[in-house]
């Protein structure tokens, strides 16, 4: 701005200068033309009076100068007489204007230019009596050439007219852009020195004042967003058209195992896999993508979809989510369906197989006690199976089955070990319970669950003339129960899989020792209910120990 107000300063002042002395230049030339006419006159009127009185002899002895030319012409126009030229030589002036107007008005007077000397050439002409003419003649410079003559002055002016206006015009722009300047464009206030920004300024203050306020609301809604998006486990990323990514949370680095990146980066430097490139490109192209990505220690479902603004895709947007226990549990769906399917298959099997044998008459009266016996050994497996389940089926909904009451946990394992005397009786295996009585408030169906399965399973895996011993005593957190066998062990290797349902460390024993496959399943997700724990530890060939610790409350 102070350039430009400088530059029209200087352009404004160099024209007025040019003005101005154009004007000048123009007023004396025709102040001068006047004077010079004016004199040609008085001049000519005194040689006329001069001739009529002394005739030739006059014009002859009289020096006129350089200056003015005398010309004395007759009534016919042939010249009688002329101060620069020799008479003879020159023309008939009878069609000279001022010859005409001076013999038919007594005075005349006429202005001719000449383009090669760019001077003007005054004449001014008297009749004398006997019908001649006296003329005199001046030169006048024309306007151009005194222009012209005046050319080096005008260009020194020029040259002194554009300094001082060059330094006048740096103060004044100066100083009125210094008010404008000194605004605070933040805080603008009205009283600025110039009446015509006032307006102005109210109309900046205004829009400050609502730009701060959106971009307080852009601020916390962006603290919003980073605060929510911050605090989602499922990752996401939003990258540009050129996939360079702009927005991202640590969730999204954490499930695709990144540890350092820097927003701006392609979003390929994230995961560069195929299955990743094609959810990606998909979208880019318009196409909401789904797609499961492998990796070392986790299963992440990808979902790519496009931003869209009208009809273009202007970015995606990328959800990643963590699909590793919905993987694993759609495994062990679908191996505890297999599993159940089988294990009701072999009862129902053989419970059918006798039936039809009974129907047909196929069976000796003899053997018909014994095929009842199958059929009720069978169908007992078959309820324990089906109660199995539906108790798992009710820890998987986070049921507390049986009423809540003080339980005490030395009894019920004493009556645990009566129930199942028969049992070990028939391996020869000794049970014992020691400690001391410790009342826990539970539910006392779980509690027996817990207890009953893993009393069976140390008769089950219990050598022949081996032991199991139940103990019981107090901890700070509760009480804790331990179920100790000398019988054949787990090997480390199965250790963490034994709480899996229908799991068997040994395939081959399966067929030989009863049960459905689903106790240790039911003691770990019935002490997980009560709020405990459970802990095992076991030696290949030597035995093994369950310890579980419930809270008293």
């Amino acid at each position: 701005m102070t350039s430009r107000i400088t530059k029209s300063i200087i352009l404004i002042s160099s024209i007025a200068i040019l003005l101005t002395m154009l004007l000048t230049t123009m007023m004396g030339n025709s102040y001068s033309k006047e004077r010079t006419t004016s004199g040609l006159m008085q001049e000519a009127r005194l040689i006329a009076s001069s001739v009529e009185m002394n005739g030739i002899d006059y014009l002859e002895k009289t020096d006129f100068g350089k200056k003015s030319r005398v010309t004395w012409i007759a009534d016919d126009g042939s010249v009688l007489f002329d101060s620069t030229q020799d008479e003879e030589q020159l023309e008939n002036h009878s069609d000279r204007e001022e010859f005409r107007e001076a013999v038919e008005n007594g005075e005349g007077s006429a202005v001719r230019y000449s383009g090669t000397l760019m001077h003007s050439t005054l004449n001014y002409a008297v009749r004398l009596d006997d019908g001649s003419v006296i003329r005199v003649s001046g030169m006048h410079m024309s306007l151009l050439a005194q222009m012209m003559n005046l050319t080096g002055t005008m260009v020194m002016i020029l040259i002194a007219v554009a300094l001082i206006s060059v330094i006048a015009a740096r103060k004044v722009s100066r100083k009125i852009v210094r008010p404008i300047n000194s605004i605070d464009l933040e805080h603008p206030k009205t009283e600025s020195g110039y009446r015509e920004l006032v307006p102005l300024l109210d109309k900046l203050n205004t829009q400050n004042i609502k730009v701060r306020r959106q971009m307080d609301e852009l601020q916390q809604n962006r603290r919003q967003f980073e605060l929510i998006v911050g605090s989602m486990s499922e990752g996401i990323i939003i990258a540009d058209q050129k996939l360079n990514v702009i927005s991202n949370n640590e969730a999204s680095l954490k499930l695709l195992g990144i540890d350092e990146f820097n927003i701006g980066q392609s979003i390929y430097s994230m995961n560069n896999s195929d299955i990743f490139r094609h959810c990606v490109l998909n979208a880019l192209g318009g196409i909401r993508t789904e797609c499961v990505l492998e990796m070392a220690d986790r299963q992440c479902e990808i979902i790519a979809s496009p931003a869209r603004r009208i009809d273009m895709v202007c970015g995606i947007v990328v959800f990643i989510m963590d699909v590793t226990e919905k993987y694993k549990l759609d495994i062990m769906r679908r191996e505890f369906t297999a599993n159940v399917s089988h294990e009701l298959k072999t009862p129902l099997t053989t419970i059918y197989g006798i039936s039809d044998m009974l129907a047909e008459n196929m069976v000796q009266p003899q053997d018909i006690p014994q095929f009842s016996e199958n059929i009720r050994s069978e169908t007992e497996r078959l309820i324990s199976l089906v109660n199995d389940t539906i108790a798992l089926s009710k820890l998987d909904e986070g049921m507390i089955f049986g009423e809540i009451s003080d339980v005490d946990l030395y009894s019920l394992a004493v009556e645990t070990v009566s129930r199942l005397e028969i049992t070990a009786a028939e391996k020869n295996i000794s049970m014992n319970v020691s400690g001391e009585h410790i009342t826990v408030r539970a539910s006392r169906n779980m509690l027996n669950d817990i207890l009953y399965n893993l009393c069976d399973n140390a008769i089950k895996y219990g050598k022949d003339g081996g032991s199991a011993d139940i103990s019981l005593t107090k901890s700070k957190k509760g009480a804790v129960l331990k179920v100790s066998d000398n019988g054949i062990g787990i090997p480390k290797d199965k250790t963490d899989r034994i709480f899996e349902r229908f799991f068997r460390v040994d395939k081959s024993r399966s067929g030989k020792v009863r049960g459905t496959g689903l106790g240790l399943s039911i003691v770990k997700h019935s002490v997980m209910q009560l709020g405990g724990s459970i802990s095992v530890e076991s030696r290949l060939g030597e035995g093994t120990a369950f310890t579980v610790e419930i809270p008293c409350e």
